[in-house]
């Protein structure tokens, strides 16, 4: 027979009810409001609950708010009630969950209405104006913070420590790179008292292994066709399944399931070219720039996708990776966003010269937090 937890409070309880000796599992019990100042991590891939998790947490204040004054005094820090709770969405989110309410707290499998306590916000400006205008709020959710400015992170941190108040971050802290999602994702790690990790089952039809990371892929002519490395940081896209060579889908993998081509190329070949366009000598750049638009076939990345996996089991799958569309596109934003190698001019001037999709261009910029206006450039 296995132990029981020493620890558990469940399995003293089971015990004594006259249960076997069993292994008994941490209780999930109601979210706790009378700590002040905590700042909770809600981490996983997507699809693992953690908009879900926040939900329950709006649920559970809902009837802690039934509670006397006596409570009252317990979860409460001066003016701020911690049973009372806002939520905040960023404001570039908007393709997800468009069927349900602009006042709903929208997970996959149902929502919350949230009435006036809810806002979307561009960045940590936004969330100081939304702090100073609800004073008597003791516990707000922000959803994605990684979406945010590095500048939200120590926001909240010291509101919390000066005001008592209570922060829940249900956020990706890895991308679909499989690394810190960028800097904000680290700086929340720092700053959280409480840290919740979630899982998902993978959702390859032949795996039920665990997931810990965010699949991104592409259906084109009914293939799976995996992002690539360089595809845009963030790449905003709602809950349904897109047949699209454009906008991506989002799925929990494993390990063993989640694929990544171009990471290789990235740093071999794309980087470099980068470099030496960023010293003067944009040519060798502008002809691999050409060939991703006008024929990926003839491109390096091929090159490199062909000699790296032709042996892989998986080979075809990787291959794939060329069929979506604005390959170019990423591959420019990825060096003008993420690495700072080519400047503006010149990130306008290869886009006209190429003539690459600006629309699509000034979108994945905007998401990105480097916004370009290409019509400000022509003007002047």
């Amino acid at each position: 027979m296995q132990t029981i937890e020493k620890q558990s409070p469940g399995a003293d309880f089971l015990k004594s009810l006259g249960f076997p000796t069993l292994d008994v599992h941490d209780t999930f019990t109601h979210f706790d409001f009378t700590t002040p100042g905590r700042r909770v991590l809600l981490i996983g891939p997507m699809g693992s609950g953690k908009t879900e998790f926040a939900a329950r947490v709006w649920r559970d204040a809902a009837v802690a708010r039934k509670k006397s004054d006596k409570i009252r005094a317990l979860t409460s820090t001066g003016d701020v009630d911690r049973r009372k709770i806002f939520f905040i969405r960023s404001d570039i989110d908007q393709a997800r969950f468009t069927e349900y309410p602009d006042d709903a707290l929208a997970y996959r499998s149902g929502y919350i209405r949230c009435g006036n306590n809810i806002a979307r916000i561009h960045d940590s400006f936004g969330f100081e104006e939304v702090l100073r205008d609800n004073p008597d709020v003791g516990t707000y959710i922000i959803d994605e913070a990684s979406f945010f400015d590095e500048r939200l992170a120590y926001v909240a941190r010291n509101y919390s420590i000066e005001k008592g108040c209570m922060f829940v971050f249900p956020t990706l802290i890895l991308n679909f790179r499989r690394e810190f999602f960028n800097s904000t994702a680290r700086l929340m790690l720092d700053i959280a008292t409480d840290v919740i990790p979630l899982t998902a089952y993978c959702e390859h039809p032949d795996c039920m292994a665990p997931a810990f990371y965010t699949y991104r892929y592409y259906n084109v002519g009914g293939k799976e066709c995996p992002a690539l490395y360089f595809d845009p940081l963030i790449a905003v896209g709602g809950d349904r399944i897109k047949n699209s060579d454009l906008e991506p889908n989002y799925a929990a993998r494993c390990d063993n399931h989640h694929f990544l081509p171009g990471k290789e190329y990235t740093f071999f070949t794309l980087k470099p070219l980068g470099e030496e366009a960023g010293r003067g000598n944009a040519e060798p750049l502008v002809k691999e720039l050409e060939a991703l638009h006008e024929n990926p076939r003839s491109s390096r990345l091929y090159e490199n996708l062909l000699h790296r996996y032709c042996d892989d089991p998986e080979g075809e799958r990787y291959m794939d990776s060329i069929l979506p569309s604005h390959i170019a596109e990423k591959a420019l934003s990825y060096l003008f966003c993420e690495q700072n190698l080519i400047g503006e001019s010149l990130l306008v001037r290869l886009s006209t010269e190429l003539g690459l999709d600006t629309e699509y261009l000034e979108k994945v910029l905007y998401e990105n937090r480097h916004p370009v206006s290409f019509s400000q450039h022509y003007l002047l």
